[in-house]
């Protein structure tokens, strides 16, 4: 009798942090609900700024960890939390926990897709030629600059600017840093507006959420993104002349 061996599946374990990925939305969408809301906001802000009030360091813990699961499993309510975030702790507090959990959840999705399919994906995109062949040299000669400006423009979803990044070879080290910095002003603007939520829901009304699109906060980004792009600009005119 001979016996047989059994390799596993190769395929299997490039599926599995999507996979994981699929069943904690899945499950967050199940058990939360409409918890994740402006209403359900509105409805709990006095328990929570009270809890806030008596346990400061545990909120601000909690608040961390919860935002880390919504980026981190593409949970739809990154926005809504952003707001809790700066009707709890205010502007400058409010950013800050912001921007951290949002790297740490962007950070561990990319991990999860590089992981996954990654470095298959980088390694073809190497050894193919034309167009595809070209965009990936162009990304690699200015990453920084195509990292920074998929941040910091509101045109490109999260969660695209958390998976290209991973599916086209950049380093975990590069893709922190750019994350980290470059949403500090998108993150600013609506925790800004979470910070006067008392005053709206005062008035029984609602937010703007929008206003990352008006002419003055839409201005100086798209400006900041054509700052991050300057030096492709410069690089270009420096291999023409």
């Amino acid at each position: 009798m001979t016996m047989t061996n059994h390799t596993p599946s190769k395929g299997l374990p490039r599926w599995l942090p999507f996979a994981v990925i699929a069943a904690g939305a899945a499950g967050a969408f199940y058990f939360l609900g409409d918890a994740l809301s402006f209403q359900a906001l509105s409805d709990n802000r006095e328990t929570l700024l009270e809890f806030r009030d008596n346990n400061y360091l545990q909120t601000a813990l909690a608040y961390i960890a919860i935002y880390v699961g919504i980026v981190a499993f593409s949970i739809p309510g990154a926005t809504i939390a952003t707001l809790a975030g700066g009707f709890m702790f205010g502007l400058l507090a409010g950013t800050v926990l912001t921007v951290i959990a949002a790297t740490i959840g962007a950070s561990l999705i990319f991990l999860a897709a590089k992981w996954g399919f990654g470095e298959t994906l980088s390694a073809k995109m190497n050894a193919s030629d034309g167009a595809i062949k070209s965009f990936s040299n162009g990304l690699k000669e200015n990453e920084l600059s195509y990292l920074f400006l998929i941040r910091l423009v509101p045109a490109v979803p999260f969660f695209v600017a958390n998976l290209l990044p991973a599916l086209v070879g950049v380093g975990l080290g590069r893709y922190v840093f750019t994350t980290f910095i470059g949403i500090i002003p998108g993150t600013a603007v609506y925790t800004w507006v979470g910070a006067g939520l008392g005053d709206v829901f005062a008035a029984g009304a609602t937010p703007n959420l929008g206003i990352i699109f008006e002419p003055y906060i839409l201005g100086p980004l798209l400006g900041l993104g054509a700052l991050a792009l300057l030096p492709v600009v410069v690089k270009l005119f420096r291999k023409e002349s």
